[in-house]
């Protein structure tokens, strides 16, 4: 049975079936899936002189990873990442298992229940809202799958069902670039919503799966939110009016978001302060104008970071210059994608950041009430709308 954060056994049996079904396209996957580690982290937590209410509070970091992240290797997880993962006071993270195309994502897929399964006292799969209040309840860290794109269901509108079946809850429409879904960021021509681009939010918005609209362009977002029938998430993005970025998002669309509903979260990337590295006050000032412009119900946290900190090591700094490089030579590459600058707020190059910011948040003079909603109370909020459970 699936390591999800309940036991309802006929449904995770189900999807397991599907998912060794899918995976039999070639693809198998890695024998330790059924594997379970006897790893316990006795330990989940390591208290910090941060905000006091932090540890009772369900945290949703909607982008994030426990393990390796920004960086051109994927390895399995080390003991160091499985346990910044149990102490991080996380409930929830949204993890980017898309791998580029159907086949591609499928085994990335599959090397994500592994993950899950080898340590079962750490983490689980979260489908529904239910599981996410379990993990918070068992000190677990949900992870929720999701997709930074459209490109793994090619041109296969029902592949949507088959990775819902897998347990896929949040689906980001286009990446930087163009897809046949519509336009992404870095797109001059700004074109919008594909006519399959509509079907695509449709047929998430049946199957009840979060639409992403991080990374689209102007008339992507516009159309996307226009178009589907429950609130939507730019789960990881900044503030334009605050520091100008492709990545970010204008005031008009941050507005329109939130009067559907949606909840827009803030990232940790150097895109909150093109051409510098960014502080905490920098997060904190792109936050507080998410709030005026969106009202304090429609704001959270998508770090896009590995919860295990940077180690700023020459081997680090390797990885993180051949990732930029190859980024770039793709076209891929937002600005201030640079060699010499780190994807992170240093000053919160921590495990438990998300503690860090709701500590910033609480000296400012924000109310524990706003922040709690802002940690993650508003996260979940949109998945029991969207998720319908």
């Amino acid at each position: 049975m699936d390591r999800t954060c309940d036991s309802q056994g006929s449904k995770t049996s189900y999807t397991r079936r599907y998912f060794i079904q899918a995976a039999a396209l070639g693809m198998a996957a890695p024998a330790a899936l059924g594997r379970r580690s006897q790893m316990r982290v006795l330990s989940r937590t390591n208290r910090q002189h941060g905000w006091p209410s932090y540890d009772d509070a369900i945290v949703i970091d909607f982008l994030a990873s426990p393990g390796p992240f920004n960086i051109p290797i994927d390895i399995p997880l080390t003991d160091e990442m499985v346990q910044n993962a149990a102490a991080s006071g996380i409930t929830a993270v949204n993890l980017t298992v898309s791998g580029g195309g159907f086949e591609s994502t499928i085994r990335n897929m599959a090397k994500w229940y592994a993950e899950i399964d080898k340590y079962p006292g750490v983490m689980c799969q979260v489908r529904t809202v239910s599981q996410m209040n379990d993990a918070k309840r068992d000190g677990l860290l949900g992870i929720v799958f999701g997709f930074q794109d459209t490109t793994p269901i090619e041109d296969d509108l029902s592949r949507l069902e088959v990775f819902y079946n897998l347990g896929v809850r949040i689906t980001q429409l286009t990446y930087n670039t163009r897809n046949l879904v519509g336009d992404g960021c870095l797109e001059t021509a700004n074109a919008g919503l594909s006519n399959f681009g509509r079907e695509v939010v449709q047929r998430l918005n049946e199957l009840n799966v979060l639409v992403d609209l991080s990374h689209c362009c102007q008339r992507t977002t516009a159309e996307a939110i226009e178009a589907s029938a429950y609130p939507v998430s730019c789960t990881h993005t900044g503030c334009t009016a605050v520091a100008p970025h492709p990545r970010s998002k204008r005031d008009e669309e941050l507005r329109s978001l939130a009067e559907r509903g949606g909840v827009a979260g803030i990232y940790l990337m150097p895109f909150l302060t093109p051409g510098r590295i960014a502080t905490t006050a920098d997060l904190i000032e792109h936050i507080e104008h998410a709030v005026q412009v969106c009202g304090e119900e429609h704001v959270g946290i998508g770090s896009d970071l590995s919860i295990t900190p940077i180690d700023e090591s020459d081997e680090y700094w390797r990885l993180h210059r051949q990732f930029v490089a190859s980024r770039k030579s793709r076209g891929i590459a937002a600005p201030n994608e640079d060699e010499e600058i780190l994807f992170m707020v240093p000053e919160l190059n921590s495990h438990r950041r998300m503690e860090m910011v709701a500590s910033a948040l609480s000296s400012r003079g924000h109310t524990d009430d706003r922040i709690e909603k802002i940690i993650g109370g508003n996260f979940l909020r949109l998945v029991k709308e969207v998720w319908g459970d």
